[in-house]
């Protein structure tokens, strides 16, 4: 395989802070064993050494919780040590890190500096969204003060890092004030990620649920502050605004709910065992474990139980949709199944429907000025 992308939780679902909406939370409850503590240094390294194995051009290593700075730093150290050992092909590597930034201290920041590592940083919006939604455990301390601290450190070491942004009724809600204090910051590159429900239950049930008018009038109001900061030429990095733009320029997205089908992942359990898809870590999507078993068997299992396929099953509606090229169905996980039609439609349809009638002919002037200046640039 060209391109190889594994997903590490060395932490299982251990977390130093409790957030109200955490999915993972959620899916943990609803399997045989809940968690599966620490990840082995030789489970990591058999995890490197089968990926790396298969992986011709690039391997993408992601490390995600619970919070994956619970296993410690001395387990990352290794995980180089390996990368190193193992990559017999030479391909090119990229590791990223999904932190909450409790445990981030100056050692951490020095390692992922001269391992240009890629972090994420969990901050919903506001001191008083983010202390309301996400407490540090045993501690009365503010999260969203702790969380500035290790944003403060990592500029001051030059750690190259995003701010992920979970978007439930509260964000919403304010999101004006939120886009604001993030260009304040000087937060330019950002990840908005509608909040799930948890996983087979009735959509909009939980006290921080969106319903699709609230999210599409979200994805609006979000558009109109960045498209103020476009006109100005000081626009932050948004993903999904940018991935739409790039559809529209024939680039392929990057984010997976905006590709139309589900990608193949490889997201592994601190024990080793591996599912299709972070939102789906149940016992009955396990495809097997990278401790006994290698990529073709796991990709065998995949196809055994149809979840990439499931993820191409549309209603003919969605597939007529005259914003279809650009929505492509959304995250399967957000998807209902229409027991009379046997088909899926997303839960957000009818907030993409009206943030696209809205937007997108403004969306498609800045698609325009990309090519112009594409094709006016000299080649050299």
């Amino acid at each position: 395989m060209k391109a190889i992308s594994v997903l590490m939780k060395p932490s299982s679902g251990m977390c130093n802070m409790h957030c109200d909406y955490c999915f993972y939370c959620d899916e943990q409850v609803k399997r045989d064993q809940a968690n599966y503590g620490f990840m082995s240094e030789e489970t990591l390294r058999t995890v490197i050494r089968r990926t790396l194995t298969q992986a011709e051009e690039m391997a993408g290593f992601a490390f995600q919780g619970g919070e994956p700075t619970l296993r410690g730093l001395d387990f990352f150290k290794k995980l180089m040590e390996y990368e190193k050992r193992c990559n017999r092909h030479q391909v090119r590597i990229q590791n990223s890190l999904q932190t909450n930034g409790a445990l981030i201290d100056e050692d951490w920041c020095r390692f992922l500096k001269e391992n240009h590592f890629l972090v994420g940083l969990s901050i919903d919006g506001l001191q008083p969204i983010h202390d309301k939604h996400r407490r540090l455990n045993g501690s009365d301390e503010s999260a969203y003060e702790r969380v500035c601290k290790a944003a403060d450190m990592l500029d001051r070491f030059g750690v190259d890092y995003n701010i992920l942004t979970v978007v439930h009724a509260d964000v919403a809600e304010r999101i004006e004030e939120i886009y604001g204090a993030y260009q304040k910051r000087g937060w330019h590159y950002q990840q908005y990620i509608a909040c799930l429900d948890p996983l087979g239950e009735a959509h909009g049930k939980s006290p921080y649920a969106l319903t699709p008018e609230v999210y599409g009038d979200f994805l609006i109001r979000l558009f109109e502050c960045w498209y103020r900061d476009v006109q100005r030429g000081r626009q932050p990095y948004i993903r999904q605004f940018e991935n739409i733009i790039g559809i529209l320029l024939g680039y392929p997205p990057e984010a997976c709910d905006q590709r139309g089908t589900c990608s193949l992942h490889y997201v592994v359990e601190a024990d080793g065992s591996v599912y299709p898809c972070d939102f789906y870590m149940l016992d009955e999507y396990r495809l097997g474990n990278f401790n006994s078993d290698h990529l073709p068997a796991l990709d065998a299992k995949r196809k055994e139980i149809g979840f990439v396929e499931r993820s191409r099953m549309l209603s003919a509606s969605c597939r007529e949709c005259p914003y279809f090229r650009l929505c492509r169905g959304g995250c399967q996980r957000n998807r209902d199944l229409d027991p009379q039609s046997g088909e899926y439609r997303n839960y957000f349809c009818e907030s993409y429907r009206a943030f696209f009638a809205k937007c997108l002919p403004r969306i498609e002037n800045i698609a325009g000025q990309y090519a112009a200046r594409r094709v006016s640039r000299p080649h050299g």
